[in-house]
């Protein structure tokens, strides 16, 4: 199973990040949507999971959730905005994967057997850091994430 991660959008669906989300069974966006009109666009391309980050703001975000524990092909995932606001012990809470986003620096590092992936920001560049979203694959049980640089 393919699970395409994006984060920190900004109000901006790059056609470039809709390219390379093409053929994932399932999204998850890691919040900073920016505007509803990006979920409309990544719910057209596969099952969208979404939290809510620190710019998700107004009434059509108010009903986003702030995080998300979900279970797919067999791991535990909880997604966050930042990671370093995290309420659980991710080791305790026996979680596979942790998805989280707001620094905008794409990141995949294996902590205490517990995959930590931020996809970086797929909006507006800030600063020098890559513009780029994740896939995430399960196989067997197992995750594996890889970064992709969009434009």
């Amino acid at each position: 199973m393919r699970i395409g991660v994006i984060s920190d959008t900004h109000g901006l669906l790059r056609p470039e990040a809709i390219a390379a989300l093409q053929g994932c069974e399932r999204i998850i966006h890691a919040g900073d949507i920016g505007k509803p009109d990006v979920l409309d666009g990544l719910r057209e391309l596969a099952q969208l999971d979404v939290i809510r980050g620190n710019v998700d703001s107004g009434e059509w975000a108010s009903a986003i959730a702030e995080h998300l524990d979900l279970n797919i092909g067999g791991l535990r995932i909880h997604i966050t905005h930042d990671a370093k606001t995290m309420k659980i012990d991710p080791v305790a809470e026996r979680v596979d994967v942790v998805i989280a986003g707001h620094s905008h620096q794409p990141k995949i590092e294996q902590v205490d057997g517990v995959l930590y992936l931020n996809p970086g920001s797929a909006g507006r560049r800030r600063f020098t850091l890559p513009i780029s979203l994740a896939l995430l694959d399960i196989e067997d049980g197992q995750p594996r994430a890889q970064l992709v640089t969009l434009g």
